[in-house]
């Protein structure tokens, strides 16, 4: 008895509590409680999600996208009087009380709305009878303030189903790869099941996940759906019928349900994820101001955490598939497959007609070194860039045409030491080249030439290249001779004021660090006649309206394209860089016109070893560039039988692989023709003496005895002209494997500096 009225007691002083507190606690709304959503990351088809990112992966949904059945079927595995009772279920409340009178376990029966209120409202986390009078409070609030519906609505976009997944829609995409909207009955109470405990508890149950626990997965799979039957809700008139198995054949297991829907920045399409709030930010869709943010305008730091939108991308995947499967290291027959432990690629491709970025590769983890873009030390230093060598030859070939020198101008090519410096500037393999000092920038571009180069910067300034560079899409090019080496921002400097220092005039052929994606960028201004579209990677933003479900746009793409180079210059260098491809056998499937160019640049001065190596290439409606080098610590670059590593080797089959399995099936576009700007006669090239016009015939008899013969061979062709230069095409030998014009690879790498 005694035990009795103390019991009687305890639960009168219970109900006292559980009155006043009711009137006295303020309830917030299910609507103003600010859950996390993962914002939803798709491909340009705006159809392809390429990552999930955020604190929990959660995608709101209301509940009309919600199945009938889908509903049933919780409330048949949670709560099956959850349609009748007021919220709260008092016997679970005294079996708490009591529990924890007498020690015993503090786990009691709760509805769906109080595993809501618990869920929802973080000071109602702790195991306490406490705990157990405030979520019961809540729950008659909530029942008292919100239909049945948007009480369910609420609780299936809250609670945790396992495999990373919050929430009915994450759930879904997680255990069967399809919306709710589109789930059956029998998928349905799968998903029911896991609710009661989705993971495995240390030294305890294995939880319901039936990639982890089939056999208790399937019990408790039965249960619900004999629940579900016998509340008439299967098997019943205009209800659905009872699923006659388990759906073991649409359930995925937990490998596939991370392979379609990666989660979080730590996968290569992290690095595309980062360069997102910046463009948003950019945009004025998102605001650094926290006082400032609403739901219109979001805090930009937190917006991807939390905010659960829809960001639509550039990101192609025909063509992304295609550098991942060249690029990557750890896709089974890519380029680098086996490759020496210490070589890293990188690759970028831009629709040069409106500036998107279709294909990122610069690393596998977002968390990480992006090498393809720009990154920030411990010290906040500004890193990322990669010597280009000779692909950095296209902006010094289109700053000489615009200063008025023709691609048939010539220039000195012998090996010299410029007055005034200590070093000696040579060409890769020769000080003296086959055109001598008459090559023209034709031949010394197909030929990698160096000393041409120079000798153009000497003339122009290099400046002009600078600006060149700037003009075409590069923001940035770090100086070398400090440590670490310092970027400037070519976007707010002006070039004079960055060359000849820092920027040498050994800027003309490659020396000084760019970014991958600048490369890309600065070559798709060419392949779209001169007209510059800034390299995004943003299409649209949008975020649900939580009243009807919808999605709203808040903004996006906003195409400004510029007319930067001369079209009539770029029409030039296009038409001596189509020539390339085939010269160092990288030409494209079916006869597909391109430019390239290749690029190398030395381990370190003195060495016959690379550090870098390049290959850039465009068609009218995509730019690639590839680069390859060092991961960590720099090293020599060699290919798996020990060769250098130059632009015609490994970059050169990325690029073409690259190109080849992006524009399968495209429209083969051409360039247009040559516009043939410029002075012919405007370097500082020895010019060759004209041939003289031939002489009348010669009375060789009737038989053609008595004419003297070539003693260069080849028959009754006359004799030569004393002093006529060689054929300035030459027997070829440019770098990174250029050869003759044939197209063949050399049996042994070119020196590394171009």
């Amino acid at each position: 008895m005694l035990i009795a009225s103390f019991a009687v007691f305890i639960m009168i002083a219970g109900i006292g509590v559980i009155g006043f507190t009711y009137y006295s606690t303020n309830v917030v709304l299910p609507n103003q409680i600010d859950l996390p959503l993962a914002t939803t990351i798709y491909a340009s088809d705006n159809k392809t999600q390429i990552a999930k990112v955020g604190e929990q992966n959660r995608t709101f949904v209301s509940i009309n996208q919600i199945p009938p059945h889908m509903r049933d079927a919780v409330a048949a595995a949670e709560d099956r009087n959850f349609y009748e009772h007021s919220g709260v279920d008092y016997k679970g409340i005294a079996r708490a009380a009591w529990n924890n009178l007498t020690g015993g376990d503090k786990q009691g029966a709760s509805t769906i709305t109080q595993q809501y209120a618990r869920n929802a409202y973080e000071n109602l986390k702790d195991d306490s009878y406490g705990r157990k009078v405030k979520e019961a409070i809540v729950a008659s609030k909530l029942n008292d303030q919100f239909t049945k519906d948007q009480i369910m609505e609420h609780y299936l976009n809250t609670i945790y189903f396992g495999r990373n997944a919050y929430g009915i829609e994450a759930a879904a995409q997680a255990y069967f790869g399809k919306p709710v909207s589109k789930v059956d009955v029998a998928e349905a109470a799968v998903l029911a099941s896991l609710i009661k405990q989705p993971e495995p508890t240390p030294g305890g149950h294995q939880g319901y996940d039936p990639a982890v626990n089939p056999t208790a997965a399937k019990d408790r799979w039965n249960y619900v759906i004999n629940s579900m039957v016998e509340e008439g809700w299967l098997d019943a008139p205009e209800r659905p019928k009872r699923p006659t198995a388990y759906p073991e054949k649409t359930l995925q297991t937990p490998k596939e349900s991370r392979a379609g829907q990666k989660f979080g920045v730590n996968n290569p399409i992290g690095n595309v994820i980062n360069y997102l709030v910046p463009e948003m930010r950019d945009k004025k869709l998102c605001t650094d101001d926290q006082a400032q943010a609403s739901d219109r305008k979001p805090f930009c730091a937190t917006m991807l955490k939390s905010g659960g939108y829809r960001i639509r991308t550039t990101i192609d995947m025909k063509v992304q598939n295609a550098i991942i499967k060249a690029a990557q290291r750890s896709t089974k027959g890519s380029e680098l497959d086996g490759a020496r432990k210490n070589i890293m690629a990188a690759a970028v491709s831009i629709d040069p007609r409106n500036g998107r970025v279709v294909g990122y590769y610069g690393g596998d983890d977002g968390t990480g070194t992006d090498y393809a873009g720009k990154n920030t030390d411990s010290a906040g230093n500004i890193t990322g860039g990669h010597s280009p060598g000779s692909s950095f030859k296209i902006y010094t070939l289109a700053a000489a045409i615009d200063a008025g020198k023709s691609v048939e101008s010539r220039w000195k090519g012998k090996a010299f030491t410029p007055e005034g410096v200590k070093f000696r500037v040579s060409n890769a393999g020769t000080d003296n080249p086959s055109c001598g000092d008459s090559c023209t920038l034709r031949e010394s571009t197909l030929k990698s030439l160096n000393v041409p180069f120079y000798h153009v910067s000497l003339d122009i300034g290099p400046d002009k290249i600078v600006e060149m560079a700037k003009k075409a899409g590069v923001s940035m090019m770090w100086q070398t001779n400090v440590n670490p080496p310092k970027g400037h921002d070519l976007t707010k400097a002006d070039p004079k004021d960055l060359a000849p220092d820092p920027f040498y005039h050994v800027v003309a052929y490659g020396q000084y660090p760019i970014t991958v994606l600048d490369h890309a960028n600065g070559i798709a201004t060419f392949a779209n006649k001169g007209v510059y579209h800034k390299a995004h990677f943003l299409v649209s933003v949008e975020k649900q309206n939580k009243d009807t479900g919808k999605w709203e746009k808040l903004g996006g793409e906003q195409l400004k394209p510029l007319k930067r180079i001369n079209p009539d210059v770029v029409a030039d260098v296009n038409d001596v860089l189509k020539d390339y491809p085939a010269k160092v056998n990288h030409r494209l499937d079916d006869g597909r016109e391109a430019t390239a160019k290749t690029g190398t640049w030395e381990l370190r001065e003195g060495t016959n070893e690379n550090g870098d190596a390049w290959m850039i290439g465009y068609t009218p409606q995509l730019a690639t560039a590839v680069w390859v080098g060092n991961k960590g610590k720099r090293e020599a670059i060699k290919m798996k039988d020990g060769r250098n590593i130059s632009g015609s080797l490994m970059p050169g089959d990325i690029w073409e692989r690259i190109m080849d399995g992006a524009l399968k099936g495209e429209e083969k576009l051409q360039f247009p023709p040559p516009a043939n700007f410029g002075d012919d006669t405007a370097g500082n090239g020895v010019i060759p003496t004209p041939e003289p016009p031939p002489g009348p015939p010669q009375d060789c008899g009737p038989l053609g005895l008595f004419c003297p013969q070539n003693p260069n061979g080849g028959g009754n062709q006359g004799p030569t002209t004393p002093g006529t230069p060689t054929d300035p095409r030459g027997p070829g030998g440019g770098n990174d494997g250029g050869g003759n014009g044939g197209g063949l690879l050399p049996t042994l790498s070119p020196r590394i500096r171009e």
